[in-house]
């Protein structure tokens, strides 16, 4: 029987499909391709698992002696960039983080080189952190103050040194001491021993 007589249901469907834009077409193709890559990538996963899950062994390993090392001394927890991130975290619920990030800014300050960025970098964090009444001012007396205000006009890498001293000196005995007393580093210290003392007990 053929399919061109009127109302044929066979030749209704192969207009229908003749009027679909070809970017339909070449969307299902596509997705096709998208989907094969899905389901290889577990493929993927099993024949690098085993080295991955070494190097996180690893990583844990030195992050635990690295967390128990947080307690030892302010110096300590500064030199490891997790201690600064945690120490940090702990900062903004206190609403003192601004103490950080001032001496985090004075660290990289110290290390420009350009003079004319030396100038500009001074300017912006002196706005930022030392004036009266800055947007994130840093707890320091008046005197450091203004002795800050007067090295900007002959900005050196040192312009900072002495509100910088302050501000990690409160740091380390108002702020530091509650940080290791604070639930989220105790938490951390334990987690640590615990992984420190199952890595002895294998050993």
């Amino acid at each position: 029987m053929s399919c061109w007589m009127p109302g044929c249901p066979a030749l209704s469907m192969c207009r229908g499909l003749a009027a679909l834009p070809i970017t339909c077409l070449e969307r299902a193709k596509d997705l096709k391709t998208r989907l094969g890559i899905l389901l290889h990538k577990p493929e993927l996963g099993h024949k690098t698992g085993s080295s991955s899950k070494l190097q996180l062994g690893s990583r844990r390993r030195d992050s635990s002696r690295e967390v128990l090392e947080w307690r030892e001394s302010f110096d300590q927890l500064l030199k490891s960039k997790s201690g600064v991130n945690a120490f940090h975290t702990f900062l903004k619920t206190e609403f003192s983080e601004e103490n950080l990030d001032f001496w985090l800014a004075c660290e990289d300050f110290k290390k420009t080189r350009s003079k004319t960025k030396l100038a500009s970098k001074a300017n912006r964090i002196f706005e930022e952190f030392v004036q009266s009444e800055a947007p994130r001012e840093v707890n320091i007396d008046h005197e450091t103050r203004e002795i800050t205000r007067k090295n900007l006009s002959g900005a050196t890498s040192a312009c900072f040194n002495e509100a910088q001293a302050k501000t990690r000196t409160l740091m380390e005995k108002d702020s530091y001491p509650r940080f290791l007393k604070s639930a989220s580093y105790q938490d951390m210290s334990k987690q640590a021993a615990s992984r420190g003392s199952s890595k002895r007990s294998h050993t």
